[in-house]
């Protein structure tokens, strides 16, 4: 049987988008409170009835969190240009060594807009 499991977080940061025009919204300095939803997928394991455990996807993904957690965006390596499809990216290619099932990385920075990211 194959499974999709998803997984939650939320953070606060500020940040710009710098390529945007100029007096665009977007381009000048503010903040999210940002959702991220974490989707592993591979087949259930039989013996114990489950894929992943909920916790191991918390644990892989914690030390991102506090990462981007009430930061400046703009000044982590990697995300000088941070829009949700950069961050998805960048959350990404820091998960998926830890968490070998990871499927998507969602980014939303507000309740109707944000992107999916399946890798590269």
């Amino acid at each position: 049987m194959r499974a999709y499991l998803t997984k939650s977080f939320t953070f606060e940061a500020a940040h710009r988008l710098p390529t945007f025009p100029e007096g665009h919204k977007c381009r000048r300095l503010h903040g999210h409170s940002f959702k991220v939803d974490v989707v592993v997928a591979g087949n259930v394991d039989q013996q114990r009835g489950y894929l992943v455990d909920y916790g191991d996807i918390k644990a892989a993904f914690e030390p991102i969190r506090q990462q981007l957690d009430h930061q400046y965006l703009n000044e982590i390596p990697g995300l000088e240009n941070p829009t949700s499809e950069m961050l998805a990216r960048w959350i990404w290619q820091r998960l998926a060594p830890v968490l070998p099932q990871l499927s998507a990385v969602i980014v939303r920075e507000t309740c109707d807009s944000g992107c999916e990211y399946r890798g590269e």
